[in-house]
Parts: C-alpha cells; structure tokens; sequence
C-alpha cells in the first residue's frame, strides 16, 4: 500500500500540473518518511554523485550539436535531397518532409530541434506546393517527434542512465520501430496526398544536390555506424557529431561564425540549465528507491493484483500516455523510469522493449495537450491557434498509436536487431 500510496503522490502531482522537480522531490521525502529512517543529509552528495556520469555528457554535445547544425546548411542540403528523390511520388514532398525529419532526427536527437530545422524549409515550400494547411503543420509537427526515438535519442539515453541499461543497445532497439514509424508516416502523407501532381524525375540535379550535401548525409551513418559496430559509446558518438557539425558547417560550408557559435552555446546552456537540475534530483531519487527497494515492493504490490501481463501493459500504457499529456518526455522517464521497470520485469518483459515502448509513448505526449511541446512550438514558429495544430496532428497521432500497440504486444519488433 506504501508503493501505492507514491504512485498516487506523483499521479497527483502530474495531474494538477506540479513542476517536475518539486515532484522528485516530494517522492523523495515519502520515500525516506515511509521506508527511510527520515534524514536527507546525503540529498547533496547523492545529486553530486550521480551527475558524475560519462553518459551525460552526450545530452549536452548532442543539443548543441542539433543547434549548430540548425543554423548552419545541414538541415537544408539533407532537406533538398530527399525532397528530390520523392518528387515522381503523388505528394512526394510530403512523403520528403517525413524522411527529412527522421534523418535530422539521426543527427540531433530532439524532437523539437527537428521540428523547427525541417520546418522552416518545407513549410513554406508544402503550402506553396498545395498541400493543404492542415497536412502540412500536421506533417511537420508530428514528424518532428521522430526525433524522440529514432537514434541518438535523448529520451533513450535519459532511459538507460536512469534504469542502468545499455544505451547502445536501447538506440539499436529503436531502429525497427523508428523505421516502422517512418513508413506508417510515409504511407499516410502519400496516400492522403495522391490527388497531387507528381514531378519528373531529375537525375542531374539529384546529383548536383547528392554533391552539395554529402558532407550533411555521412554524418547519420559515421554516428549509427560507429555506435552499433562498437567502435565508439553513444557517448563519443556526441562528440564526434559536434566535432563533425563544427568542422562542415565552419570550414567546407562556411555558414557559422563566431557570433552564431556563441548564440547556439548560449541557446543550449539554458535548455541545459532547465534539464540538469530536474536529472541531479531524478537520479538521487532513484538511488534511494534502489536502497529502500521501493521498485521491489511496488512490483510485489502489482503482480498480487493481476497475473495478467496483457492487463499491466495496457494500464502502463494509458499512464504513460496520461503522464505525456502532463509533463515532457525527459521527466516522464525520470520519475516514472524506476518505478515501472521492476513490476516490468516481473512479468517477464525485457527492459529494452520496455524503454522503447515507454519512450514511443511518450512521443505521442509531445502532441497531445495540455502540454505537447511540439504543439507549442509549432504554433509559435508557423504563426498558427493552438487549436488547429492539434486538430492537424490529429491523424499522425492515431498512426503513431497503431505503431505503438505493434511494438507493445510484438516485443520482436524492437529486440529482432540484437538477437
């Protein structure tokens, strides 16, 4: 009933809408008044020593990575290519603005990063294409949470340092059901769209661009291949993209200068400084969970209710998509990661499968109100009400639902690559 009585605590806190860290800490403070002896001396020295961690530092190179290269040319070359290779499709640019926000996503890890490089471009371009306004900011909007699951991901490396998983792993159980979304995405922006006129294909300029922008395409393969051969940890991955963006976008492509660095370090501090405080407490948290064996007593609590694993994935399943609705992503991991991993892992559900499952859920949060980051930021970049966003996302989200219950009951769609 204690396990309980925490769950309730935080479910409170999400539902009237707590900040995240006031949250950690108020299921700190229950868990050391219920199973601790009620001291919080070590709160400090347990937040120090938990972001003395190597894998942290590929949240920061990541995102500044993303902001280098959003400024820089790389979204745009990358963006001008596949726009080229789907243009004899019925509603090719639209089937080109989802590709386009998966390979971004390859490279910057973060939905909303994703969301503005590739809108910015093809926005515009869509509306003056005909696709309808609709489409276009539902395309858009939507495809820019690919970033969320499609390697690197953030959330799946805030996963892994939160549960003590292998995040190399968790990035290549993500490829199945990141590529899954794509196509799904893909099929439904062709499909909707087939009423449109295709273009000719043109093989010279395809080449021309394939030119202009094979320095922005090898940057997803140097990063996937080098993190799923071995020869470099999610980690050395970061570095190697911001060394990377740097370089090209400095000296071959020579769009950043001095000043642009400097907005971009600026730009990614304050994100960083909203997002480390809310990971020192979570981490803390989740080293006293450990010791008291809150997840231990939880699971005990979940398996004497029902014996029935069908059940606990659909209830998580709907909690998840409740505590997206309520708090991003990153949070959402943060404080519910160690809670639900431990019954997870009682009914036998691999903790792989179960933080892309968890992460894929949350996806769906980044456009879903009252939150959905995504919602906002769209409504801000493309001048648009709240209210016709999400009416736009509307059928993305129902596709990325389908794609979820897939990955939840078929857990080989996500553990095929590293059998």
């Amino acid at each position: 009933m204690a396990a309980l009585g925490l769950i309730l605590l935080v479910l409170a806190g999400l539902i009237i809408r707590v900040n995240a860290v006031v949250i950690l800490l108020g299921g700190l403070a229950y868990i050391h008044l219920v199973w601790g002896d009620g001291h919080l001396e070590y709160l400090v020295e347990d937040m120090w020593i938990s972001l003395d961690n190597d894998l942290l530092l590929a949240i920061p190179m990541f995102l500044i990575a993303g902001n280098i290269m959003t400024r820089g040319s790389i979204a745009k070359r990358l963006i001008r290519v596949t726009t080229l290779l789907t243009d004899p499709l019925p509603g090719g640019m639209g089937v080109a603005t989802i590709l386009s926000c998966a390979i971004f996503a390859a490279i910057s890890g973060s939905s909303p990063v994703t969301l503005l490089a590739v809108g910015s471009v093809l926005y515009p371009a869509l509306r003056e294409a005909g696709y309808s306004k609709s489409f276009s900011l539902g395309a858009i909007t939507s495809g820019g949470t690919l970033g969320i699951i499609i390697p690197p991901s953030i959330p799946l490396i805030v996963y892994g340092l939160v549960t003590e998983k292998s995040i190399a792993d968790l990035f290549i159980a993500g490829m199945i059901p990141g590529l899954l979304m794509v196509g799904a995405l893909g099929f439904y922006s062709f499909w909707i769209n087939r009423h449109l006129p295709s273009k000719p294909f043109d093989f010279p300029a395809l080449i021309l661009a394939l030119k202009e922008g094979i320095w922005s395409l090898m940057l997803p393969v140097i990063l996937l291949a080098g993190i799923y051969s071995g020869y470099f940890s999610p980690t050395e991955a970061a570095a190697v993209a911001l060394a990377y963006g740097l370089f090209v976008e400095a000296f071959i492509h020579r769009e950043l200068g001095i000043r642009d660095f400097f907005r971009t370090t600026v730009d990614t501090a304050v994100m960083l400084g909203m997002l480390f405080p809310i990971i020192a407490v979570a981490l803390s948290l989740n080293t006293v969970l450990t010791i008291e064996r809150v997840p231990h007593s939880l699971a005990d609590w979940v398996v004497s209710v029902t014996d029935s694993k069908i059940a606990f994935l659909l209830a998580v399943n709907l909690l998840l998509l409740l505590a997206g609705c309520l708090i991003d992503a990153v949070s959402a991991i943060l404080i519910l990661g160690p809670l639900l991993l431990a019954p997870a892992m009682a009914y036998g559900i691999d903790p792989i499968h179960f933080g892309v499952m968890m992460v894929i859920n949350l996806e769906v949060g980044f456009l879903t109100p009252p939150i959905g980051l995504n919602l906002f930021v769209a409504m801000s970049a493309f001048r648009v009400t709240f209210l016709e966003v999400a009416r736009a996302v509307l059928p993305f989200v129902l596709i990325i639902f389908g794609v979820l219950m897939l990955v939840t009951f078929i857990p080989g769609i996500s553990l095929a690559l590293l059998r």
